[in-house]
């Protein structure tokens, strides 16, 4: 008899990659559980002291479907490799997305490498999305079925060659289903509904993560309008991020928007909502999923961050290392760090690294 393919799966302690293990467990795979401990903000454990940690409930997940299971301890190379470029960013102005390179770097980069260089065939996570592998070998990464939960715009800067050997269990299921599969299986009560989006700051807000981790961002400065004209005074440039409304606190007829930043002059510069909007972006630090760009001078659909709504927008150029892409529309939000994804229909191509927009 052939023997069964084996399989690591990404044990995060939540719910869904507990059914994603469990759908394969279903399939025939053999099936070992894998946790990665990243560091988190002291701050962060102090809130959730008296909880059991993530390597604690993957442990238990992995124990009541009967599985193996391997944890291991990443926080220092996440610390370095992840948070430390999160807090330069915003030093610089931006505003990052962690997770879409926390991906490459170190759930595909370390854990599936420990995956394959220990007898694993395969690395799944409990992600919403689809792969699919055309006749040449090649794979697309396609959005997930349930439409409110798809998250293949996170699995965007992967490689060809990770996701080969990658399964996703959950991309042709909805969230009521994985819910259901769950309440079968009884799976642990203090298992978690969902996983955080920067699972570092737990349930600390972000602006006091860097108040305490990158004191620098209490600088204060000029609010300014579009024509440099001084309005007030903002507290740090970290604290803001393109297209926020709140916070800004100056009186006028109509409420003032965050339309840029000037990091080197420290300068807010805000305007109505009419000012807000933009028709193009650069980007860098690409990614296509192909290793071949899209075809430029024609329509995509794109989305300028998690949970965006996707918009139609031209592909304009393309350069090894960039591209631009023109919308249809005005925009709004896009905001320098962000990651903008092209689709084409349900595939995800890649994308890059919002650079400027305009």
């Amino acid at each position: 008899m052939r023997p069964k393919a084996h399989v690591y799966v990404a044990l995060s302690g939540g719910v869904d990659s507990s059914i994603a293990a469990k759908k394969l467990l279903e399939q025939g795979y053999r099936v070992t559980g894998i946790h990665m401990e990243t560091w988190m903000a002291p701050k962060s454990q102090q809130l959730s002291h008296g909880y059991p940690g993530s390597s604690i409930l993957a442990n238990q997940i992995a124990e009541s479907l009967g599985v193996p299971f391997i944890s291991l301890d990443l926080r220092e190379k996440f610390y370095s490799d992840i948070v430390q470029p999160f807090i330069q960013q915003y030093l610089i102005g931006r505003t990052p997305n962690p997770c879409l390179f926390c991906n490459p770097q170190i759930k595909w980069g370390v854990l599936q490498a420990y995956a394959f260089t220990h007898g694993g065939d395969y690395f799944a996570t409990g992600h919403y999305a689809r792969i699919q592998v055309q006749d040449s070998g090649a794979v697309k990464v396609l959005r997930g079925v349930d439409k409110t939960k798809d998250q293949s715009y996170v699995l965007c800067m992967l490689s060809q060659s990770q996701l080969k050997r990658t399964l996703l269990p959950l991309g042709v299921m909805n969230k009521e289903q994985v819910r259901n599969e769950a309440q079968k299986i009884k799976l642990p009560l203090d298992v978690r509904e969902e996983s955080q989006d920067l699972c570092f700051l737990g349930s600390l807000d972000y602006r006091k993560f860097l108040q305490h981790f990158a004191p620098e961002t209490n600088n204060s400065g000029k609010i300014v309008d579009l024509g440099g004209h001084v309005l007030g005074e903002h507290q740090g440039l970290a604290f803001f991020t393109i297209g926020q409304r709140k916070g800004i606190r100056i009186a006028a007829p109509e409420p003032y928007y965050v339309v840029g930043k000037d990091p080197e002059k420290n300068l807010l510069i805000v305007g109505f909502k009419d000012q807000v909007g933009k028709t193009e972006l650069e980007a860098d630090q690409v990614n296509w999923i192909k290793g071949i760009p899209p075809k430029t001078g024609e329509s995509y659909q794109v989305m300028v961050r998690y949970r965006a709504k996707s918009i139609s927008a031209v592909l304009s150029s393309v350069t090894d290392d960039g591209f631009r892409i023109k919308f249809k529309e005005q925009i709004r939000d896009i905001s320098p760090g962000q990651v903008a994804v092209l689709y084409q229909e349900e595939e995800c191509l890649g994308g890059g690294v919002i650079r400027t927009s305009g």
